[in-house]
């Protein structure tokens, strides 16, 4: 048997984090057991297992006040036997409160992920939203979703999704003529406030990325999906109908546009940088630079230049 190596602090530590939860869960371990689960030594793991009943809540000034609020164990039991029990867990089993607020936000976070399709199960939901009841510490207030128009395209795919069929619809896409699409449905994603389906598509015969609110007269088919394990694109690659935009803004700004700059092409002339961008939805651009204060300028396509300048104008109105 090779000899188990000496554990330095780090290692003891990291065990002894770990050691309650699991000696928790075992209920009853004998030390060779726990030995073994953990890569040490019986004498080792008794050691540590010894050591937690000096370990527990701190008191007001930093020591431990009452004998509650130390870990202890069964004595009589792990020198008789080699067996270890928690007999005082420190309140480990106290689940934090939820405020009701932050309970219904954390519910309507659960009715929005359990409308994406091949994500909503009806069992797993309804055992999260118990807990979460369990878990505020007063009743969470009802929270109602509004509908979008997107909903009963997303509702229709979730359904061609789960029967493993392809979908057919009519796609119009900018500054371009409809299209009948047939598509297998892969996913469907959120990306800041935008539904979008991605599949492939029958006609283009590669995978490609659809926004939702861009396709009308969705009809599932009797045509099996068989294409519904390919990898979908990963965002801000070139998809179908993409916009080619360029931006420009202080050099000192990119950190801050994230994701919208991945794969552009960027141009840098002192403290002004101008950026290739490509987009599924040129109205990302209006948002992008509203939200930037006119510290991003679009500077083509002219119709996302001027459509951000009529936004933003017409959010200034409000405020007259």
């Amino acid at each position: 048997m090779t000899a188990k190596k000496p554990l330095v602090a780090t290692d003891r530590a990291a065990i002894l984090l770990q050691l309650v939860p699991y000696l928790i869960g075992k209920g009853e371990v004998s030390i060779a057991q726990a030995a073994e689960d953990f890569d040490v030594t019986p004498a080792q793991m008794r050691a540590m297992v010894e050591k937690l009943t000096v370990i527990g809540l701190p008191g007001s000034g930093g020591y431990h006040g009452m004998p509650n609020e130390l870990f202890d164990i069964d004595w009589e039991l792990l020198e008789r036997q080699d067996v270890v029990v928690i007999t005082n867990s420190v309140a480990l089993e106290r689940a934090p409160k939820l405020t009701a607020r932050e309970a219904a936000a954390l519910l309507a976070g659960l009715q929005l992920a359990r409308s994406l399709p091949g994500v909503g199960d009806t069992a797993l939901f309804a055992g999260l939203l118990a807990k979460l009841a369990r878990g505020a510490s007063d009743t969470p207030a009802d929270v109602i979703l509004a509908p979008e128009p997107v909903d009963a395209v997303r509702e229709a795919v979730a359904r061609a999704v789960r029967e493993r069929v392809a979908v057919s619809f009519t796609y119009k896409a900018p500054d371009a003529a409809p299209t009948t699409r047939t598509v297998d449905p892969v996913k469907v994603h959120i990306a800041d406030g935008q539904w979008y389906l991605q599949g492939w598509c029958h006609l283009r015969r590669a995978m490609r990325t659809f926004h939702l609110d861009r396709v009308s007269e969705l009809e599932l088919t009797g045509i099996p999906s068989t294409h519904g394990a390919e990898p979908a694109p990963a965002w801000f690659e070139p998809g179908e109908g993409d916009t080619v935009a360029r931006i420009r803004f202080a050099a000192s700004l990119a950190p801050l546009l994230g994701d919208y700059l991945r794969g552009a092409e960027i141009e840098t002339t002192g403290d002004v940088s101008t950026a290739t961008v490509r987009l599924a939805d040129e109205r990302a651009l209006r948002r992008l630079a509203t939200r930037r204060g006119g510290a991003v300028e679009i500077l083509e396509p002219l119709s996302a230049r001027r459509a951000a300048a009529e936004w933003a104008a017409e959010g200034l109105a409000l405020y007259r």
